[in-house]
């Protein structure tokens, strides 16, 4: 099965208590496409740089098996540059700079081929664009999106359009929140999962996720790690496992979906203990699936009988 991905592709500057990492590869597209090539082939990526682009970036980006055709580049202006400062929780951040730069005029149009696609990713963009690229899929299995808090308090109405359109919807608790109108995380599933999509999976940071499908839900930890260097593209990184993981499997099965929020898990875990890409940057298949049997060990439990 082939996966799409639209997102924003970027050239981040970093600073967290353990360092600084200036104008290093970033944007959810990014970190999406990187997750998900490891475990499907082909990944088809759409978005959007500047002429400031590295070269070897792209090259590593085809390394990886991704198919770059639907990136374009602007030969008047520079990639999309973020610059953010995390304080030494890493769970706060603030933001410094934001130079929107070519991305401003990211309207994509889906070739014929990428149109096609069987799983499709929208990385965090405004609702309008989201609703502007599914009307070009055709006959798609799954699409996910992600969306933040400046879409649900500025396009709120645009956002509920978009939720009727998807599948499986990736927020995180404080957006669940937001977006539902209601603090307890169950209640708040169920009021998303009215509004459209059929699968919901609520990222709680540090303290794991939970997945919602009808009235399943599973709870899966976060990975217990003593050092965490580099939280930003977490959140996509886990989006690109997740998705890769159900685009190579082409199972929606609760089973499955489970598996895939372990993988997703298991590859954002790994993303944190690095600055920018580099924790995913180049992977060996036996540290993923090292860290995943680590991540069974976490919840495994053998039922001892009471009687």
């Amino acid at each position: 099965m082939s996966l799409l991905v639209i997102g924003s592709l970027a050239l981040d500057t970093i600073e967290t208590p353990f360092g600084k990492a200036e104008r290093t590869l970033g944007g959810s597209a990014t970190f999406i496409s990187t997750s998900a090539s490891y475990f499907v082939n082909p990944v088809r990526l759409v978005g959007i740089v500047g002429y400031d682009f590295p070269k070897e970036e792209l090259e590593f980006l085809k390394s990886k098996g991704i198919d770059i055709s639907g990136l374009e580049i602007s030969e008047n202006k520079k990639t999309f540059h973020w610059h953010g400062k995390y304080d030494f929780d890493l769970n706060t951040r603030d933001t410094l700079v934001t130079e929107l730069n070519a991305f401003e005029t990211f309207d994509p149009v889906i070739s014929e081929k990428f149109r096609k696609s069987e799983y499709v990713c929208l990385g965090n963009l405004i609702p309008s664009l989201q609703k502007k690229i599914i009307k070009q899929i055709e006959n798609p299995k799954l699409i996910m999106c992600d969306t933040m808090n400046f879409w649900i308090s500025g396009a709120y109405d645009d956002l509920l359009e978009i939720l009727k359109l998807v599948n499986l919807l990736v927020i995180n608790d404080s957006e669940a929140r937001e977006l539902s109108k209601e603090y307890n995380l169950v209640t708040a599933a169920k009021r998303i999962m009215e509004m459209g999509p059929q699968i919901l999976i609520i990222k709680k940071g540090e303290h794991g996720a939970l997945l919602f499908k009808g009235d399943m839900i599973f709870s899966a930890p976060a990975f217990p790690l003593e050092k965490v260097f580099d939280p930003t593209g977490a959140g996509d990184t886990f989006a690109g496992g997740l998705m890769g993981w159900l685009a190579k499997t082409n199972d929606l099965s609760e089973k499955n979906l489970k598996l895939a929020v372990i993988y997703g898990s298991t590859m954002a875990s790994l993303a944190v203990e690095k600055f920018s890409l580099d924790g995913i940057r180049n992977l060996p298949h036996a540290e993923i699936m090292s860290r995943f049997a680590e991540f069974k060990k976490l919840t495994h439990f053998e039922e001892i009988s009471l009687v």
